[in-house]
């Protein structure tokens, strides 16, 4: 790991000790040697700028779920340390609702979710960053729906014209990553099955996921086969069928001891301007940034990890409806 700190073997060891560090560890601080001080953090709810407001996001965040852990399943990841690498890392996040913030006053609730990151690492430090996290289940395990979260949160950030902005291509930032990720053949399979989803060719997910498929979707949903597949895929693209559909960025990977496995990092952005998932069309311009992590065996697509934030796009539709 050429201008990496020793104590890291290779990349998915940076990434998890990172993070563990950072949080369970408390070692808050460490964000300054770790994250550039110019870091640009996209999650589907805002763009952060800086890694002071880094910083300041991990402390209210603590003091909101004081024994939150982030346990790392998978890091899937592409470039070298000589030129840069980008990690894609799936988690799950425990963590007790203890103290008032984002998410209204303390419930008491304990949680269980996923997140998906995809970060820049380049000479020890982390320096462009997509975060996805299953608010769906966040705020449907405090007790609340995403869309009536949506509309209170608004409220309490000071009105449509106060708010805090979502994430668009409008309101985003240009960071220094620029890469696509790598041409490995794994990438390559599951763009082309989340390409073809989106042109309504279906029958795709008979073809090429394994029967006993096992799924992770929003709102913390766990399934299993090719219907439950098939129901979520086109429940999300019936909303916005007129939408652009973008792969954003792909890596494939073969490693000693796992499947084959891939990440892509993947976008909607146009109308809500049909009957799905997020009800009546109401004609909202949305953007919709998701990431997928797949594993492959025998018999074709055998797990998918997919995410996007149900209440950044919630949020959206009810700012645009005034």
């Amino acid at each position: 790991m050429k201008d990496f700190d020793p104590k890291f073997r290779d990349l998915p060891d940076y990434i998890l000790g990172v993070t563990k560090e950072i949080w369970e560890d408390r070692r808050i601080h460490s964000l300054n040697d770790h994250y550039a001080s110019d870091i640009v953090v996209r999650s589907p709810a805002s763009v952060v700028v800086g890694n002071q407001g880094v910083i300041a996001a991990t402390m209210a965040t603590l003091h909101e779920f004081p024994d939150r852990m982030l346990l790392g399943e998978d890091v899937i990841w592409s470039g070298a340390p000589e030129t840069g690498m980008l990690s894609s890392h799936r988690l799950i996040s425990t963590a007790t609702h203890s103290g008032a913030g984002v998410y209204g006053a303390s419930t008491g609730k304990r949680l269980r979710y996923r997140i998906l990151a995809d970060c820049h690492v380049r000479d020890n430090r982390i320096d462009d960053e997509w975060l996805v996290r299953d608010q769906g289940a966040i705020v449907r395990q405090m007790g609340f729906e995403p869309r009536a979260y949506s509309a209170d949160l608004i409220a309490r950030e000071g009105g449509p014209e106060a708010c805090v902005r979502p994430l668009t291509p409008e309101t985003d930032r240009l960071g220094p990553y620029q890469g696509r990720g790598n041409d490995h053949a794994w990438g390559h399979k599951l763009a082309e099955i989340l390409a073809r989803i989106m042109s309504a060719e279906l029958s795709t997910i008979a073809q090429d996921y394994d029967r006993a498929c096992h799924l992770e979707y929003p709102g913390g949903v766990t399934e299993h086969g090719r219907d439950a597949a098939d129901r979520f895929w086109i429940g999300l693209r019936a909303s916005f069928p007129s939408a652009t559909f973008s792969v954003d960025h792909k890596i494939g990977r073969e490693d000693p001891t796992l499947p084959p496995r891939a990440a892509i990092r993947w976008s909607l952005w146009g109308k809500h301007d049909g009957w799905g998932v997020f009800g009546p069309p109401s004609g909202a311009t949305v953007y919709v940034m998701g990431i997928t992590h797949a594993e492959f065996g025998p018999r074709g697509l055998r797990r998918e990890y997919t995410l996007y934030d149900e209440t950044a796009i919630w949020k959206q539709i009810l700012l645009q409806q005034g």
